[in-house]
């Protein structure tokens, strides 16, 4: 079974029809600007715009948006995926810094996205997201994701003025490995003040630094042998700068009188997904081949954006035929927990 590790939704009017009665005016509303065409869109959340240009119009809208499944099979069928798994679009950004409505926007897509999923349990799996402004909601959130098709915990580089590594997060992640649930740390910021200090910074700062300082800081500070049952996921970001982040590491661990380890991320139960272009066969000297998966970022329209990423790869002869078939197959499948 090949796995897409990173696919997407763009999210639609219907996302938010999950929302109660108290919430609606919470909900995100499309502002396009009077200068015509070519004028860059918004959805507006809480009073922030964010901007929605990322969309990948070489998908079709019923496929991306997944309002016709069909459409998106029939898609993947051609491009020669057996299963695709599912991460959030507007998540990416961080929405608002009121826990009410966070808990809104979470609740309402986790619902939304449990009944897409539904339609079509065998071919697509998804990361539930966490309400993190009111941890003593995630619990039931991760619950819902796991009794509905859930695969993941979704989790940006940064989530509201804290570092993956802090305490606060520590609930979270005890109950992600109760439920057999792996963090999945997507390429995205959930810091305002982060987020907007590298407003005009066209993504490399904001979204995927972010991502590489929470792999350091995870590791270094000892979160995956807090928690021995957890599975950590690095989502969108390549996997070309492993061997610094990894060098570094050894370099501190030394300082402290303890040894990194040669395998770091079997060690610490880490999965990367890698890109096509990735210098694969230097990578594999640091990650080695059962930690490797690949993604498309289907949906998106970015430099992380390889509609045929899964194609290529199994096509490319740098590195050895089982290498390439662990990253398509059972490397993703253990990441998820989909061959339990």
């Amino acid at each position: 079974m090949m796995i897409d590790a990173d696919a997407h939704v763009i999210e639609s009017e219907s996302t938010w029809g999950y929302m109660l009665e108290s919430e609606r005016k919470f909900k995100p509303r499309l502002v396009r600007p009077a200068d015509g065409e070519g004028a860059v869109d918004y959805l507006l959340i809480d009073g922030r715009l964010i901007p929605w240009t990322n969309i990948g119009k070489d998908t079709p809208q019923a496929a991306r948006e997944m309002t016709d499944l069909s459409v998106r099979l029939k898609h993947m069928n051609e491009l020669g995926v057996d299963l695709q798994v599912i991460y959030p679009t507007v998540f990416i950004f961080p929405c608002t810094r009121r826990p009410e409505v966070d808990l809104a926007l979470c609740r309402s897509y986790n619902r939304w996205m449990a009944g897409v999923v539904s339609q079509a349990p065998d071919r697509f799996r998804w990361v539930v997201v966490p309400p993190l402004l009111s941890m003593e909601r995630v619990f039931e959130e991760l619950r819902f994701g796991k009794e509905n098709g859930a695969c993941g915990v979704y989790l940006r580089g940064l989530e509201g003025e804290r570092g993956l590594a802090d305490r606060y997060f520590f609930p979270l992640y005890e109950e992600a490995a109760r439920l057999d649930l792996p963090i999945c740390v997507h390429s995205a910021n959930g810091s305002i003040a982060v987020h907007d200090f590298f407003v005009d910074e066209p993504g490399f700062c904001k979204f995927k630094l972010a991502v590489v300082g929470a792999f350091h800081s995870l590791i270094f500070d000892g979160v995956p042998q807090k928690f021995p049952g957890l599975r950590i996921g690095i989502i969108e970001v390549g996997a070309q700068w492993l061997p610094y982040a990894i060098h570094d590491l050894a370099r501190r661990f030394a300082r402290r009188g303890k040894e990194l380890g040669r395998r770091v991320l079997r060690d610490n139960r880490i999965y990367v997904a890698c890109q096509t272009d990735d210098d694969l066969a230097y990578i594999l000297e640091y990650a080695g081949e059962e930690n490797l998966v690949i993604g498309s970022d289907y949906g998106h329209a970015d430099n992380a954006s390889e509609l045929a990423a899964l194609k290529r790869l199994k096509d490319k002869g740098e590195i050895p035929a089982q290498a390439i078939d662990k990253i398509l197959r059972s490397n993703p499948a253990r990441l998820y927990g989909l061959s339990r």
